[in-house]
């Protein structure tokens, strides 16, 4: 699995060997898929957590996860919240699955002082 980050997007492009992402009791599949992203970015020097956006106050489904910065470094680049915006559509795993590549949304903490 390889990334690409631009302004507002994170293209996620699938690998030969890569394990496949499925499942869609608690979001399974795109959990995995996050994980694996998660691990991948952090190892870039981020410092990203995977969590239930509604834990943090989004009004959002309850199973939707996102990664986000653990804590803010003051590095708009590095602060960075990553999450599928076709969540009420499709899981993001379904697209890895099928397309062989997937675009998640990426927010950057504009407000961080």
């Amino acid at each position: 699995m390889k990334f690409e980050m631009s302004p507002g997007a994170c293209k996620v492009i699938k690998e030969q060997g890569d394990p496949c992402f499925s499942g869609v009791v608690n979001a399974k599949g795109e959990s995995r898929l996050l994980h694996h992203l998660k691990t991948l970015l952090n190892a870039q020097g981020y410092d990203l957590i995977k969590k239930r956006m509604w834990r943090d106050g989004h009004l959002v489904d309850d199973m939707q996860q996102y990664l986000r910065v653990r804590k803010p470094s003051g590095d708009p680049m590095k602060d960075v919240y990553i999450y599928n915006s076709m969540w009420a559509i499709r899981g993001a795993d379904e697209d890895f699955r099928t397309d062989g590549s997937v675009t998640l949304r990426v927010e950057c903490d504009v407000f961080n002082p």
